[in-house]
């Protein structure tokens, strides 16, 4: 499939550039990106959350009332769950979510949401460009001038330019990557996929080697 390449004033430069089949025009796996999505989340939980059960309770364990006679229920402890102030029951305990995924699997993940954005027309290729400041309103006009400025924009870089980074990191609903960090989360969170000329080579040399 070719695709047109436009500067960063929204021109078509008369380029073309063609994709590779073997990444942007696979059958897209469902499950693949949802598995990967899945440990991409997981991963970033902290996982800190606690609470206390009845051994871990400071508190008296002198018994509250006779077991007996009183016509009520029996009540041993004031660390009971039942009880106000008291332990909780089967509570949340500090644990890892994150989980193990298998390379193919994650990279059958990333080429099949990439296919999904070529087969909705999100893609857009972009000709290869820099900042020669860190300037926020130089990359408001690059998303106006390419009319995704109301969308969720994602930049891949063949690598990294701080000057590109720093321009982008205020504003809402932009992401900048380079083609290695890459994640299918953030390929699926997007609306609008911007890919420099030189990420596409950067991708295909990535999945080979992967492939390898």
């Amino acid at each position: 499939m070719e695709l047109a390449v436009y500067n960063i004033a929204g021109k078509d430069t008369g380029k073309k550039v063609q994709l590779n089949d073997a990444i942007f025009a696979i059958e897209p796996n469902d499950h693949a990106i949802y598995l990967d999505v899945k440990q991409h989340l997981a991963n970033k939980r902290q996982g800190t959350h606690s609470s206390k059960e009845k051994s871990q309770l400071s508190g008296s364990t002198r018994k509250l009332k006779k077991q007996k006679g009183t016509g009520t229920a029996r009540a041993g402890s004031i660390k009971s769950p039942l009880m106000r102030g008291g332990a909780r029951v089967f509570g949340p305990t500090p644990r890892d979510y994150s989980f193990k995924l298998n390379k193919k699997v994650k990279q059958l993940a990333r080429k099949s949401a990439l296919a999904y954005k070529v087969q909705n027309n999100q893609v857009i290729i972009v000709e290869d460009f820099n900042f020669e400041a860190p300037k926020t309103k130089e990359f408001i006009a690059l998303k106006n001038n390419l009319k995704i400025y109301d969308k969720k924009a994602l930049l891949v870089l063949s690598n990294q330019n701080k000057n590109i980074y720093l321009s982008a990191r205020n504003l809402e609903r932009t992401l900048v990557s380079t083609a290695s960090d890459l994640t299918t989360y953030d390929i699926v969170n997007s609306t609008a996929l911007l890919l420099s000329e030189s990420s596409l080579g950067v991708l295909e040399q990535l999945f080979s080697t992967n492939n390898a």
